[in-house]
């Protein structure tokens, strides 16, 4: 009754998010369904594989419930103002916004269940017989059980991801300016060296004769263990140097002596790199990822997966929904701010041109980030 109370005062942001994460959730369980009816349907033909395909899509599930429940105590803080006033204290609020998110997971993995079981009962054509596993008993406890696994660890990962400071009205998390000293950088940056020395080693002439090469799932062919590794250390490298990257380019926009257009940008960016970092770091990987994964197809007709490509574009897709929440909750915290300086006399035309100016130089961040890691998985592939 609770949360039909609270779904009564949802605002166009609440809905979208709700109804992202129930399509998300309907989508990875259409997933493990899939993998459920092969298993009915040819038990020795690699069930525990295709329940590792769904792994990916599950955690971009998990991240993107992470994300966005994260943003709801800074977008609806008369939500938490009004349970707080209820007596609902920190734990209490982080416990019904995860029950919210897990009821949104269970709407839509129900929807899929429902839409399996109508196909079973002699719907489906002879194509997507041996995908439902039709002709075979199906145990109640199977599809009951896998689909639980979806608002388990979306709801338990929207429990953890709320921090208790951020649950209560007045008492935000502490916003300092993120410093990256030398020791900070030095970990990124040694691993984008180690990684970018062993791929060159791994695609020097002569290196495929060298120890076995690894095959790649998802019919993207083999490439040298060296190549592959070197690969990972520079994608790790990258993925951590983003948002000191994203400080420093906003640190490089105040320089000097600024216009109030390119300070406010610059500031701003520098504050909110922490924050941004991480979603445009996994946005960066992901992109580069399915960019190369679709080339690496294109070029070769014929070694296209259904399967990998379905998951390509879930985990992109969340990844882009995680990014826009995070950049609405980031605009929530600034409200304050814009509103002081708005009754500073600020014009509008200026606020906005920082808005614009810090999302290109936020851009141009990722697509260096992006681009290069991109750049280095084509050549693992090549």
């Amino acid at each position: 009754m609770l949360y039909l109370r609270l779904a009564r005062g949802y605002r166009f942001a609440d809905l979208g998010r709700w109804l992202l994460t129930a399509t998300a959730a309907a989508l990875v369980a259409a997933l493990l369904l899939r993998a459920l009816g092969r298993a009915l349907t040819d038990p020795a033909a690699g069930a525990l594989v295709r329940l590792l395909w769904c792994l990916p899509p599950l955690v971009a599930v998990a991240w993107f419930a992470a994300v966005a429940a994260r943003a709801v105590p800074a977008g609806r803080p008369d939500r938490i103002t009004g349970l707080t006033a209820a007596g609902a204290g920190p734990s209490r609020i982080r416990a019904l916004i995860a029950g919210e998110t897990a009821l949104a997971c269970c709407f839509g993995s129900a929807v899929t269940l429902l839409l399996f079981l109508v196909l079973r009962n002699d719907v489906a054509g002879p194509s997507l017989a041996p995908e439902l596993g039709m002709g075979a008993h199906l145990p109640a406890a199977a599809p009951v059980t896998l689909l639980a696994l979806v608002p388990l660890v979306a709801g338990l990962s929207a429990a953890l991801a709320v921090p208790a400071l951020e649950a209560l009205p007045g008492r935000p998390a502490p916003a300092a300016t993120p410093r990256f000293g030398a020791l900070r950088l030095a970990l990124p940056a040694g691993l984008l060296l180690t990684g970018l020395a062993l791929e060159l080693y791994g695609l020097r002439p002569g290196a495929d004769q060298d120890g076995r090469p690894v095959k790649l799932p998802a019919g993207l062919g083999s490439t040298s263990p060296a190549a592959l590794i070197g690969w990972a250390l520079a994608a790790l490298g990258l993925f951590l140097l983003t948002a000191p990257a994203l400080a420093w380019a906003g640190r490089l926009l105040s320089l000097g002596r600024p216009a109030p257009i390119r300070l406010l940008a610059g500031r701003g960016l520098t504050a909110e790199a922490r924050r941004l970092g991480t979603p445009l770091a996994v946005l960066a990987l992901a992109l580069a990822a399915v960019l190369t994964t679709f080339r690496y197809w294109f070029d070769r007709p014929g070694t296209a997966a259904p399967l990998p490509a379905v998951e390509c574009l879930l985990v992109l897709c969340c990844v882009v929904g995680a990014v826009l929440v995070r950049a609405a909750e980031i605009r929530s915290s600034r409200r304050p701010v814009i509103a002081a300086l708005t009754q500073l006399g600020a014009a509008p035309r200026l606020l906005f041109g920082a808005a614009l100016l810090r999302a290109a130089t936020a851009g141009t961040v990722l697509l260096l980030t992006g681009g290069l890691t991109a750049a280095l998985a084509a050549g693992a592939l090549r």
